[in-house]
């Protein structure tokens, strides 16, 4: 059996989940077509995506494109939600990219685009809605060419587009259609196919090109060339099934019924229920029921393949990005995309705040771009943007039950270390009140490295308990620095430690007043460690984003002028194709918003501006 794992991708509103429906429905796994607008397609199962229109979660469908075995994944369009496509990209097979012929290329269609090409993962383009009125099939073939990449070839030609009856014909085959299919396979040039999600027209064409120009997986071609030394034959082993060592990648966690749901998908051998399997840092799991995606469904299976996607319960402890297995080439193909440049105060009822917490603790195992951190009563969590915010309160309310109350968004700013700083403080010396020293260095880590811990105390001068439960508080107290926000990067080392032994003597019980605990490590690392940073000295951050509009070229003057209020800096401006002006430069976060807002007012609504995380950098003095 062969499978392809593929990723249907679009800007929002391009029509990726009807054009997914529509290919179920031609190969038979559903008996009828879903709307978006009516909220009842088969992959946006969540009831928020069915209210509003838009895939949140990446979602798993199956149908047979003849002797292959096709799993789509339907992913999100809104950038709010980049998250989700993110983790399914590193492990697709290839893709299908969805314009629109009536709005073409837009700027999440870049974005997609670029990390598509990042990945070298094969993809065929789809430009949809061709019987849409205004539809412009070669204009937007042509911004293909050249605004996405040189390398592709329409197959097609589009008769009476804008209409009801637009149709399809393919282009005579002039001997390139097998050096596109090579090419193709390889991630090097890309097929250009039109048709309709809504009429059907051009969709059975693009399911025959899958097998022809993305590259499918056989299981036992996978299991026999990718996989580590057999772990030994089963002798229950069903004929013909993979017997070498399941690997596997984690790419989306969930909750059904209160049970934890892990997306695996499988590399190589066969994972089966009862499995004992390995997560990574010592982390052991056993596989107590399986599901595979099959004809539209999660169907439960004993056993899961090389080039299935498996939804596996039992894994605890299994976080999103974790490698189920041996590591095989390939495991750590990531699509980079940008942590979030925003953040808000969340907060409940008093009686609700640690629901809350652990809510919101449980949806950021789900999507690990989201981070939540608690300093005293002031719980926050990082996002993407306003509708991402809306998302997270309604899932709270209709899953956890709690009422969750958002604050503003706005710009997440951290610390950063501008020099070295040490605190020492010895066991009942000098106002010390705990039975422990600790000494503690901290220095500015590279940008992206997090927080490290290292010791130039002998480990084995005290329990380890103590080393740990300094460890742990150190981490948990750079969640904010002098100024109230995180210190993300940071190499802290222990210089020194002590401690008061246990009372050991004969005929003598344990004296809690002479004898350290781990209370004492973890009520006196905090104040060591702030004397160390406040001594090392921080200042203020806030996340800067690159960008690129294209405009008319009789609005660059406007343009430039409004980057400069909002605080960012224009670097370029290249005049490309008919006038259009291409301009890179930066901009604070905090401008993003402001930009995207004026930006088609200034360029006659012509403008297009997308923005990229880059780096964290000093808030200018006013800013």
């Amino acid at each position: 059996m062969s499978y392809l794992n593929l990723g249907i991708v679009a800007h929002v509103d391009a029509g990726k989940t009807s054009l997914t429906e529509r290919l179920l429905h031609h190969a038979g796994v559903i008996d009828r077509l879903g709307s978006v607008d009516g909220g009842d397609t088969l992959t946006d199962s969540l009831a928020l995506e069915r209210e509003r229109g838009i895939t949140i979660r990446a979602s798993v469908a199956s149908f047979p494109a003849g002797d292959v075995v096709v799993n789509v994944l339907d992913t999100p369009g809104h950038p709010d939600f980049i998250a989700e496509v993110d983790r399914s990209l590193a492990v697709l097979d290839g893709a299908v990219l969805v314009l629109s012929a009536v709005e073409g290329v837009q700027a999440q269609t870049l974005v997609l685009m670029r990390a598509l090409q990042r990945l070298r993962l094969p993809l065929i383009v789809f430009v949809n809605k061709i019987d849409r009125r205004g539809a412009r099939p070669d204009a937007v073939a042509d911004a293909v060419a050249r605004r996405l990449s040189p390398d592709v070839l329409p197959l097609q030609r589009v008769h009476a587009a804008g209409t009801p009856a637009a149709r399809v014909e393919s282009l005579p085959d002039d001997g390139l259609r097998a050096w596109l299919a090579d090419e193709s396979r390889r991630g090097a040039a890309h097929p250009v196919l039109f048709g309709s999600a809504v009429t059907g027209v051009g969709v059975p064409e693009l399911i025959a090109a899958l097998g022809t120009y993305l590259p499918v997986v056989s299981a036992a071609d996978t299991g026999s060339e990718t996989a580590s030394p057999l772990v030994g034959r089963r002798e229950d082993a069903p004929s013909g099934v993979d017997t070498a060592a399941p690997s596997g990648v984690v790419f989306a966690i969930d909750r059904e019924d209160g049970r934890k749901r892990a997306f695996v998908r499988m590399r190589s051998g066969a994972l089966r229920v009862r499995d004992r399997i390995e997560l990574g840092h010592g982390r052991s799991e056993r596989v107590t029921g399986l599901r595979v995606a099959h004809r539209g469904t999660l169907e439960a299976r004993t056993t899961a393949q090389a080039g299935q996607i498996a939804v596996v319960q039992g894994l605890a402890t299994a976080r999103v990005g974790d490698v189920v297995g041996p590591r095989l080439p390939g495991d750590e193909r990531s699509s980079q995309f940008p942590p979030p440049s925003y953040e808000t105060v969340v907060d409940a009822a008093p009686g609700e705040r640690g629901r809350l917490y652990a809510a919101l603790s449980e949806l950021a195992e789900q999507d690990p771009l989201i981070r939540v951190r608690r300093r005293d009563e002031e719980i926050t969590v990082s996002l993407y943007g306003e509708v991402q915010r809306e998302v997270l309160a309604a899932i709270l309310q209709r899953e956890y039950g709690v009422d969750a109350r958002f604050g503003e968004v706005r710009t997440a700013r951290t610390e950063r270390l501008v020099g070295t700083g040490h605190a020492l403080e010895i066991k009942k010396q000098n106002g010390n009140e705990f039975h422990a020293t600790i000494g503690l260095r901290v220095e500015p880590g590279v940008p992206g490295s997090g927080v490290t811990f290292e010791l130039e105390c002998e480990r084995g001068s005290m329990p380890p308990a103590f080393f740990d439960g300094t460890e742990d508080t150190v981490r948990r107290e750079l969640a904010r620095g002098p100024l109230r926000f995180p210190v993300p990067d940071a190499r802290v080392v222990m210089t020194h430690s002590g401690y008061s032994p246990r009372q050991s003597h004969m005929h003598q019980k344990f004296n809690k007043a002479m004898s350290s605990t781990g209370a004492d490590f973890r009520g006196l690392a905090p104040r060591v460690l702030a004397a160390a940073v406040r001594r090392a000295g921080t200042v203020l951050c806030e996340p800067v984003h690159r960008f690129v509009i294209e405009l008319p070229e009789d609005t660059v003057g406007p343009v430039a002028s409004l980057v400069g209020r909002l605080g960012g800096v224009p670097f370029e401006s290249r005049v490309g194709a008919r006038g259009i002006v291409v301009m890179r430069g930066e901009i604070p976060a905090a401008g993003v918003a402001g930009l995207q807002r004026e930006l088609p007012g200034l360029t006659h609504g012509e403008g297009m501006c997308r923005t990229e995380h880059d780096r964290f950098e000093a808030v200018r003095e006013g800013v």
